[in-house]
């Protein structure tokens, strides 16, 4: 006998999309060896494959259960308007986190300056393309250009996300150049703030998150995908504790089921704290719908249906009206 549960659609607040063409790939070596074979396929996309690889996978998420996807986009503006359009046939609400490149990477990925970087950002919302600024992290952007992006941020009123601490090794670069910590620098250009979210964090001392903390920062958790480059283990009860507002994101795709993401910062904690039951039901659904949607500036996110069929199986169709 089955029933029928009507609860708010997930958002994806984090997807690289073009990353699912990884998955099942050989599983080998740290982050950066994989990054290696990331910037591989990056090269290669064209807005054709942009068109009918996201369509695909977009289509994946909304059978998952998603309803909404922030694309960290940084493949190219041509690419960009491919991914939009994708989004638009599948039928989910889309928001691209256009991403500011100055160094690093590939040619493909950087902006000239910071000035074709925001005109670029206009020029994609003057087309009506729902977008939010996304200095890649500080490996991709200087200080100034992070200075930049943060008063742009606060006088356009977008939404900023950006990377930070996943990587000790990106932590270290950092102090060599600037002498503080990502986070720390986040701060010091005015790049936290409410309507910021910083992916990942998973390295990030008691400092930075009290830094966080202080400016109503949120943190984009993508579990599924940190687990599988061996990132490490984020700072649940830290965050708990700080009250800090947490989303989630399939970040690599190298699955897509919100439900696993939530489990995932559950059974982080669980082992930090080393007792069951510390985020409760409710709130990891908040996670994993009305959070998301507050990191993207969506008014309400998309009701979905849950038809439980048997205690092992979870069906997801579209429901009647919008959940605020």
């Amino acid at each position: 006998m089955s029933a029928t549960v009507t609860i708010p659609g997930f958002v994806n607040a984090h997807s690289h999309t073009f990353q699912r063409a990884l998955r099942g790939s050989h599983a080998t070596g740290d982050f950066w060896h994989w990054r290696d074979g990331m910037l591989e396929l990056a090269d290669r996309q064209t807005p054709e494959l942009v068109r009918d690889m996201y369509l695909q996978t977009y289509r994946e998420m909304l059978a998952a259960g998603y309803t909404a996807v922030g694309e960290f986009h940084y493949i190219g503006v041509d690419e960009a308007r491919a991914a939009a359009a994708a989004a638009e046939e599948a039928e989910i609400v889309f928001v691209l986190l256009l991403s500011a490149y100055e160094r690093g990477g590939l040619p493909r990925f950087r902006h000239e300056s910071v000035d074709a970087y925001l005109e670029a950002v206009e020029t994609l919302q003057r087309e009506g393309i729902r977008i939010g600024l996304a200095p890649h992290s500080v490996r991709a952007c200087s200080r100034a250009w992070l200075e930049e992006i943060g008063r742009y941020a606060a006088d356009s009123g977008l939404v900023l996300h950006v990377h930070a601490d996943e990587q000790p090794r990106e932590i270290e670069e950092c102090l060599a150049e600037h002498g503080i910590r990502p986070i720390e620098l986040l701060a010091a250009t005015g790049c936290l703030g409410p309507r910021t979210t910083v992916v990942h964090a998973t390295h990030a001392t008691e400092r930075e998150l009290d830094l966080l903390a202080e400016t109503g920062t949120t943190i984009c958790l993508c579990p599924s995908t940190e687990a599988n480059l061996g990132d490490g283990f984020f700072p649940a009860l830290a965050l708990r504790d700080r009250e800090i507002g947490i989303c989630i994101g399939s970040d690599s795709n190298v699955r897509l089921d919100p439900f696993e993401e939530l489990r995932e910062i559950e059974w982080v904690a669980r082992r930090q704290e080393r007792r069951r039951g510390i985020f409760r039901p409710e709130t990891l659904l908040e996670f994993g719908s009305t959070h998301g949607a507050a990191a993207l500036r969506l008014d309400d996110v998309a009701a979905i249906e849950v038809e439980i069929a048997d205690a092992a199986s979870l069906v997801f169709s579209s429901g009647p009206e919008s959940v605020r």
